[in-house]
């Protein structure tokens, strides 16, 4: 699909890989919608890459019909936005783990449904979503952030062959530990020497990649992590073991801490 002057609807275009996405879809020619909660950098963020804003809170039910309304027709939707939902599950209210399935799952599917009623319609379109390598292979205090993340993947997935005869196509992206932006950067957390990264930047390529080739997966992370996220769905015991090895349950507790206030 040609990124040129396509309508591009992103989630979470607040957050620092948002605005990293934001800016480089709309250099490649997307005219951007963009949303999120915080209207004090949306409204900046809209102008500087000459989009549009449309302020949504994804966990009100209601808005989100209204915010597809508001949108109208679009060629790309991005769900971008989640919750971290990091931390051991007794740890949560049952708000909390509300909130997370909306955000992080919910909010995705009935987006996408919405979307693809009008791209099935003009046989025309494209569904990409954010999830991680915590979509792939699990890590201890992760249980509910890897469900949304885990599910998300089996949507995309299911939707893809679903859309393929109406020429409308899904692509799921799983980015692993991301430096200078996201939750490692917002939670304070200092990796342990030997875990690489990825930037925005190279999360915002891979998406121009699955939305231009059309790819149903697409991996942001160092060879190691990808190995691990792959041998997490063959031998799930050894893959914990190779994490932990790596101090996996340890960054994790270190990301819940530091963003237990986004729950």
């Amino acid at each position: 699909m040609d990124l040129r002057g396509a309508k591009i609807l992103l989630t979470g275009a607040t957050g620092g890989i948002g605005r990293t996405l934001a800016t480089e879809l709309a250099r490649r020619g997307g005219d951007m919608v963009l949303t999120g909660r915080r209207i004090e950098l949306l409204e900046p963020l809209a102008e500087k890459v000459g989009g549009r804003a449309i302020p949504a809170d994804l966990t009100d039910r209601d808005e989100i019909e209204k915010l597809m309304r508001e949108a109208g027709e679009i060629d790309v939707l991005i769900a971008n936005a989640a919750l971290p939902a990091g931390g051991p599950l007794p740890d949560f209210s049952i708000d909390e783990v509300d909130r997370a399935l909306d955000v992080n799952l919910r909010a995705p599917i009935v987006m996408a449904k919405l979307a693809a009623d009008h791209m099935s319609a003009r046989r025309r379109g494209h569904l990409v979503f954010l999830s991680s390598l915590a979509g792939k292979t699990a890590t201890a205090q992760e249980s509910l952030y890897s469900a949304t993340k885990f599910g998300l993947r089996g949507f995309a997935l299911a939707l893809r062959a679903d859309l393929r005869h109406h020429n409308v196509g899904v692509s799921t992206l799983f980015p692993g530990y991301i430096r200078d932006a996201g939750m490692v950067v917002d939670a304070g957390v200092t990796l342990p020497r030997g875990v690489g990264t990825r930037s925005p930047r190279d999360v915002a390529r891979a998406t121009v990649r699955a939305i231009e080739k059309n790819r149903a997966e697409l991996d942001v992370a160092p060879l190691s992590l990808r190995s691990i996220a792959l041998l997490g769905g063959l031998a799930p015991n050894l893959a914990a073991a190779l994490q932990r090895g790596l101090g996996a349950e340890t960054i994790a507790g270190q990301l819940a801490e530091g963003q237990r206030y986004k729950n």
